[in-house]
């Protein structure tokens, strides 16, 4: 028998009466006003009120008493995951989807990287000849095999895990801090959420970052470590963040375009669409081709500013350097291989993220019931 019972207590109103005067003619923001800031309220309308409240207090170990069983969670399984932190999950889900995505795409993600970069590598002569995708594809296969399409891949994946990670967890906790007192998020707020979520992302895993361009572009290179301790030797610890400047300039209107326009569109959407997986699909491919053909230009101004040698040193000799070169279409190269990456992967990504939180809300809706049964057995 539970110790802690709910108590209902009733007790008379002297001169309660009800009124002529309908509430209904109030608006409804005016009624609201009045009931819950004024103190006058019943004596402006001529109408009394009572209130009659039920409350329930459970000790901690009274409500440990409702948690399910093994047995009712082997029944239940999607109740399960209501066991494992929200953080926790999340973390997992963006690390799994970040992984499988990159993957996937790195041959694309390694053309892009060698057409962006070709100009500044070959020297000045060549440097005006730039080079296109199927150059770029063939070249790779020439050299370095099927395996070179994955050269860089290992830092790339290692370093999506906690970035893409911290970006979901960061962006989920931005929208939290800049949701108005009514709970709405304007687009500004959602802008501004992404932004420092993109930018808080990167800066923690920038230098992983740089280590991938260096490994992926230079042939001199075998492995990680070995770029890191001779960027470390050479060029001192300041070299893992060259480039940092554009990079979160760019990286802040991206993410903010992208994470805006994906939940601003799945919200317009009809609510039968909205929990479809292929509505989802397609909405981050949207909101990622919008991102992309922004914020593209930024990324190859940060790319050309991590390279060794680089002449560039801010943003400002960065942008009129490549155009002087290689005119504005040189601000685009690797574009093409570039969207065949980044719109797959961050639909996947966010489709991933949209249904893992879906997930979590069933799943603790399940753990809830189940509960909420045990609760009910126990008062019997």
């Amino acid at each position: 028998m539970r110790k802690n019972r709910p108590v209902l207590v009733s007790m008379d109103i002297p001169a309660l009466e009800l009124s002529n005067t309908s509430i209904q003619s109030y608006p409804s923001q005016q009624w609201k006003n009045k009931f819950v800031g004024s103190a006058s309220f019943s004596k402006e309308i001529g109408c009394n009120f009572g209130c009659i409240s039920l409350s329930e207090n459970l000790d901690e170990k009274a409500f440990k008493g409702f948690n399910p069983t093994t047995t009712q969670l082997l029944k239940h399984p999607l109740a399960m995951v209501a066991l494992v932190s929200r953080e926790a999950a999340l973390f997992a889900a963006g690390a799994i989807a970040g992984a499988a995505a990159k993957s996937v795409t790195a041959p694309l993600d390694r053309i892009k990287l060698l057409m962006q970069t070709h100009g500044l590598r070959a020297g000045q002569e060549a440097a005006k000849k730039g080079i296109g995708f199927i150059e770029a594809f063939a070249l790779i296969g020439k050299e370095e095999g099927i395996k070179g399409y994955w050269k860089g891949n290992l830092p790339q994946v290692i370093r999506i895990i906690p970035y893409s990670a911290v970006q979901l967890f960061a962006y989920e906790t931005y929208k939290k801090l800049f949701q108005g007192k009514d709970g709405e998020l304007s687009v500004i707020g959602r802008l501004a959420a992404g932004a420092c979520a993109g930018m808080t992302s990167t800066f923690v895993t920038y230098p992983l970052d740089v280590l991938r361009l260096r490994l992926a572009v230079d042939p001199g290179y075998k492995t990680m470590s070995e770029v890191a301790l001779n960027m470390l030797k050479e060029e001192g610890f300041a070299s893992f963040y060259n480039g940092l400047g554009p990079s979160l300039i760019g990286i802040a209107p991206y993410i903010a375009v992208n994470f805006c326009v994906f939940d601003l569109v799945k919200k317009a959407l009809p609510e039968k669409y909205q929990k479809r997986t292929e509505a989802t699909l397609a909405t981050g491919l949207i909101s990622a081709t919008i991102a992309t053909l922004l914020c593209y230009p930024l990324d190859t101004v940060r790319r050309q500013m991590q390279m060794k040698g680089t002449p560039y040193m801010t943003i400002f000799d960065a942008f009129p350097g490549i155009v002087a070169r290689d005119g504005i279409v040189g601000l685009y190269r690797g574009f093409v291989p570039n969207a065949l990456k980044t719109l797959p992967n961050s639909s996947i990504r966010l489709t991933t993220f949209d249904t893992v939180k879906r997930l979590l809300a069933r799943s603790e809706e399940e753990f809830q019931k189940i509960m909420e049964e045990n609760r009910r057995q126990k008062a019997e």
